[in-house]
């Protein structure tokens, strides 16, 4: 049996740290030490998940540790870029949460880092990697059961829990923009499920419609795109009503030429349970509960790290989502791109 890798945790200042932690550990990984700036709001739920994982003094300390093989990072996004290409020219491959950077110079950045080191630098996209749905759905979909697909919707609303959040939350450069940040995850499906290289974004726009007292949120967002092999749209906002019983209705709508699937993926209003994936096409109308469909993105990483191979997600994927992102984020804005 081959000895564990070991990762630490760079920053815990979003909660996407607990699954991400969690999947790596349940995927094989060991997880030996965190640090991070502050005492974050998230320190109490991470520490109550992983009590017997040591805090170390700073960052410094577990990027100079011979023993950690990769890094996690969850700390402010503006701060990820930064961490991880420190990481790299450490000698360590990196799982970021999303977004993995929040500008172009940043992207530009760490592509040269990857390049001069050899190193893996991965982000957790988790409304894929963190969803047996679309699990299930990626599976359908090799299989021939829609046809070829032609477009992709993917909705991704969230709660806001404004008394919750943190300063940096409401800082437009902090966070880098709705689109960049939430609709990072719609565009990593609409390349995959259309199987695209790359893609134009047709239109985007923000905007804040329900929170004028921070000037600095964006809590609504859409994106339109194409490729040479398929179409979408996007929409991401922050209006989850309390009434939901969960933190958002995502859903995504993906459009073959033989039928469509639709994944419901963490609720259905009416119906017990997560990851319901609708089926329709020439032979079969019905709903699946795929919510033992697995997550086999951490065990593939983790393998990849181990051969430098790209079978979890290639480099160059991650770095189209990301330009994508931050293409759609300044047209928004009406910035140049």
């Amino acid at each position: 049996m081959s000895t564990p890798l070991r990762f630490a945790a760079i920053g815990i200042d979003h909660r996407h740290v607990y699954g991400m932690a969690a999947n790596l550990i349940d995927a094989g990984a060991e997880f030996v030490g965190w640090a991070t700036e502050g005492h974050p709001n998230t320190e109490d739920g991470f520490v109550a998940r992983f009590p017997d994982v040591p805090r170390a003094k700073d960052g410094d300390a577990l990027l100079a540790d011979p023993s950690i093989d990769f890094i996690v990072l969850s700390g402010i996004p503006r701060d990820r870029a930064a961490w991880a290409i420190r990481a790299m020219e450490a000698g360590k491959d990196v799982l970021s949460d999303k977004p993995g950077c929040t500008t172009f110079e940043q992207l530009a950045a760490l592509q040269a880092a990857v390049e001069a080191t050899g190193r893996i630098w991965s982000i957790d996209f988790s409304e894929r990697f963190e969803v047996p749905a679309v699990t299930r759905a990626a599976e359908l979909v090799a299989e021939g059961a829609i046809g070829r697909v032609i477009q992709t919707i993917g909705i991704g609303p969230h709660r806001l829990n404004k008394p919750t959040r943190p300063d940096w939350f409401f800082d437009r450069d902090a966070y880098g923009g709705i689109l960049t940040d939430i609709a990072s995850h719609q565009i990593d499906q609409f390349l995959f499920f259309t199987g695209s290289d790359d893609a134009e974004i047709t239109t985007a726009c923000v905007a804040n419609y329900a929170n004028p007292d921070n000037a600095g949120l964006q809590d609504f967002g859409e994106i339109g795109l194409r490729s040479a092999n398929g179409h979408g749209y996007i929409r991401v906002d922050w209006y989850t009503p309390d009434a939901l019983p969960t933190w958002g209705d995502g859903r995504l709508t993906i459009l073959g030429t033989e039928g469509y699937i639709e994944l419901r993926k963490y609720v259905d209003v009416g119906r017990e349970g997560t990851d319901h994936v609708i089926v329709v096409n020439g032979t079969r109308c019905e709903t699946i509960d795929a919510s033992d469909a697995g997550l086999p993105f951490f065990a593939t990483l983790i393998d990849d790290f181990r051969t430098r191979g790209q079978k979890a997600m290639t480099q160059a994927h991650v770095f189209k989502v990301c330009e994508l992102s931050l293409q759609a984020q300044a047209i928004a804005e009406g910035k140049t791109v």
